[in-house]
């Protein structure tokens, strides 16, 4: 999908509009983002949000009309929302398009004064796509290149927290079927689609399971350790076995997983994953928990 942002100004709920909009962070078309600055004197935290779609399509719209990004930004948060390009553009693959979203958090940070930015508090949350991405940023240690010759890529990828709507647990897509407890063997179709998702074109005359290197770079569950940052969990789909293809990528048992983990590495977690009985007894929502992580 190409999108010309030339003529769109983005505004939010408040009728105010963006400080910046379409700031292109890299070369490709999708990559650009908007941000609401508050009017600060000194350096102010920001969440990032990253939309969803299945790496395929969606849009930084998404979040202008959200009661969210308003109440951060009245409580002295700053915000932004991104663009990136979709999985079936070179390089191909989740990787790609998860990249561009480091890349952004890590432009941001390189041109922190610009926007009047502590580096050190920053956020990024989004649902699906935008939520696992979020995540994977969140679980992976720091993915900064000291020695790149692009200063951009040499920035700080760590978040102070992360949050999540209807996420997935991982994009090692092959070790879904055990999380999710399903016994069928996948169809040429899925096949096709897990080996999209891997960066691939074809399915043909590979074993995507011994496709270890960007399994393990997909797999941001197993990346969760005890330095991983706090993160924040809401999967509203009811459990059982999943009945279409949106059921199955927002499966609560994708929560349960996170939250399974995140005790096991110590990491701070609040989840909700209600239809599976999963509530947080804090009742904090993302806003709160991010304002607390702010704070600390």
């Amino acid at each position: 999908m190409n999108v010309d942002y030339t003529d769109i100004k983005p505004i939010n709920l408040k009728g105010e509009y963006a400080t910046f909009s379409n700031e292109e962070y890299g070369n490709h078309q999708q990559n650009n983002f908007d941000i609401w600055m508050v009017e600060s004197d000194s350096p102010t935290p920001l969440v990032i949000y990253i939309h969803g779609g299945g790496f395929v399509g969606g849009d930084k719209s998404k979040y202008y009309d959200s009661s969210d990004l308003v109440r951060l930004l009245d409580a002295g948060i700053s915000v932004a929302v991104i663009n990136y390009r979709f999985m079936n553009e070179a390089p191909f693959g989740i990787l790609a398009s998860m990249n561009d979203s480091k890349r952004c958090l890590q432009y941001i940070r390189y041109h922190s004064k610009k926007y009047n930015i502590d580096k050190n508090k920053i956020a990024c949350t989004g649902g699906s796509a935008g939520a696992g991405t979020s995540l994977w940023l969140a679980f992976n240690d720091n993915m900064a290149e000291p020695k790149n010759e692009d200063p951009v890529l040499r920035e700080s990828t760590r978040l102070t927290c992360a949050g999540a709507f209807a996420t997935q647990s991982t994009y090692d897509l092959c070790s879904w079927s055990e999380l999710l407890g399903l016994s069928k063997k996948e169809t040429a179709r899925e096949k096709f689609e897990i080996a999209r998702a891997f960066g691939f074109k074809s399915a043909d005359n590979i074993d995507l399971l011994k496709e270890t290197k960007v399994r393990g770079e997909l797999d941001f569950l197993n990346h969760m350790n005890k330095n991983s940052s706090p993160f924040f969990v809401f999967n509203k789909q009811v459990g059982g076995f999943p009945t279409n293809e949106d059921h199955l990528n927002h499966h609560p048992l994708h929560a349960k997983a996170l939250k399974d983990r995140a005790v096991k590495v110590g990491v701070e977690a609040i989840v909700y994953a209600p239809e599976i009985g999963i509530v947080d007894e804090s009742g904090v929502d993302l806003v709160d928990f991010f304002l607390e992580k702010f704070r600390e």
